[in-house]
């Protein structure tokens, strides 16, 4: 190795999980070093410019309150949301139902006469009372009701929250998200992109005495002993080995496992990589109009009936610093069928693009196309879909993983996200003390 740094906590990824581990370890004091192989913060949650145009790559919402905020606060950093209001509607026949007053029991109450048994079952599942893991989302509402609108809402509920078809996700999950972990209550957009936000927890890690570096791939974790030593790092023309007590990866268990060597994990570790996480896939358009195409709906509408369009979002409603001068900017989001297995991408993009041009006449011509990004396999929507996550450790002493792929059970965005680098967080400094108590 031409050189050779030491830092308590190296963080590989500076997506939502890895850069909010990062600056929690750096607020407690850690001297905390958070790379990435790419040249900007965010990973799927990224922002590019484009044509003059702030273009978020995946995920734009972000919640304000719960864990989320609170890593901001513990770390010192700025959090700009600007909260739409409404902020979510829905888009059915072309007309917007604005439900931010009455909720799912006003919307359900207008397209079916079942709509008290669903809303029952929501009921029944706040109180603890939840399917077993088995039982398909779409296959748990067909026992209450057949009808077509309501199917295509919660389908896109669920593609719109998880990149997940209502026949992909199990109902206990979808139930446990939104009977119990906030279900984007509160959602904002940041008027720098998403990210503003990972901006300033970054800035906050490097004022908190840490380091950041991007362009920096992770090359090899050295594992000996059970134990995680360093990580070699490829820097410009340099390659450093970089050594550190904690090792935290935000790249999912299966990359993990890539770059620390199979051999040094349980069995179980491995064969959960394989059969247990099933990434989701969701296709994101990004375009800008002159007219405004959703002025009564200044956030996020989810659509009824549709191929594979589940919701879009008016950005420049809240943030116009996202656009150039004179232009309303949206990102739209289409999930493929299936979300968790093999699909065709031009076919599939083909099936948003035709839905968008149900959903608003005249399409074509009065929009210009910014991006159309399919997220899927090695860069998915989700590392893995709702329900069949792994666990934040690894089998291997000073090696944790935080991101979309070990959430908590039911829980969805970039909260859960934040949630896991708490957890993670918390558990690396409760065994320290710990161990100096010993």
């Amino acid at each position: 190795m031409e050189t050779q740094a030491k830092f308590d906590v190296v963080v590989i990824g500076a997506g939502a999980g890895g850069c909010c581990a990062a600056a929690r370890f750096a607020a407690a004091g850690k001297k905390t070093l958070l790379i990435d192989d790419h040249d900007y913060l965010g990973g799927r949650a990224g922002t590019e410019l484009i044509d003059g145009h702030k273009v978020n790559m995946g995920a734009i919402a972000l919640e304000p309150g719960g864990i989320f905020e609170e890593t901001f606060k513990v770390a010192g950093a700025s959090l700009d949301i600007r909260e739409p209001k409404p902020a979510a509607v829905f888009f059915l026949d072309r007309k917007v139902v604005d439900v931010s007053k009455g909720g799912l029991a006003l919307l359900l109450g207008g397209i079916t006469r079942q709509a008290s048994k669903v809303l029952g079952e929501f009921a029944k599942a706040r109180t603890g009372s939840l399917p077993d893991g088995r039982q398909s989302t779409e296959d748990w509402l067909k026992g209450y009701t057949k009808n077509e609108t309501v199917h295509a809402i919660f389908r896109n509920l669920c593609a719109a929250i998880f990149a997940m078809n209502s026949s992909e996700i199990p109902a206990r999950a979808f139930l446990t998200y939104f009977t119990s972990k906030g279900a984007f209550k509160r959602f904002g957009f940041h008027p720098e992109g998403t990210v503003g936000a990972w901006q300033a927890l970054a800035d906050a890690v490097v004022r908190l005495g840490g380091e950041v570096w991007l362009s920096a791939p992770a090359e090899k974790i050295v594992v000996e002993d059970n134990r995680a030593k360093a990580v070699i790092v490829r820097r410009g023309d340099r390659t450093i080995r970089v050594e550190a007590e904690t090792i935290v990866t935000n790249c999912g268990p299966k990359a993990t496992v890539a770059l620390a060597g199979e051999a040094h994990f349980p069995p179980d570790y491995v064969r959960q990589t394989v059969e247990l996480l099933k990434p989701a896939a969701n296709i994101v358009y990004n375009f800008a109009s002159r007219e405004n195409l959703m002025p009564k709906a200044p956030g996020i509408m989810t659509f009824g009936k549709t191929r594979r369009l589940c919701n879009m979002a008016n950005l420049t409603a809240t943030c116009p610093e996202l656009a150039p001068a004179g232009w309303h900017q949206y990102v739209a989001y289409a999930v493929p069928i299936p979300a968790m297995g093999a699909f065709n991408s031009e076919a599939e993009i083909n099936e948003g693009l035709a839905d968008l041009r149900d959903q608003f006449p005249g399409f074509d011509e009065k929009v210009k196309m910014l991006s159309i990004r399919v997220m899927r396999d090695e860069w998915p929507a989700q590392r893995t879909g709702a329900g069949y996550d792994m666990d934040q450790a690894t089998g291997i002493e000073g090696l944790w993983c935080v991101g979309d792929a070990v959430k908590v059970y039911g829980n969805g965005g970039t909260q859960a996200c934040a949630e896991t680098a708490k957890i993670v967080v918390e558990k690396v400094l409760g065994d320290a003390s710990v161990a100096a108590r010993a």
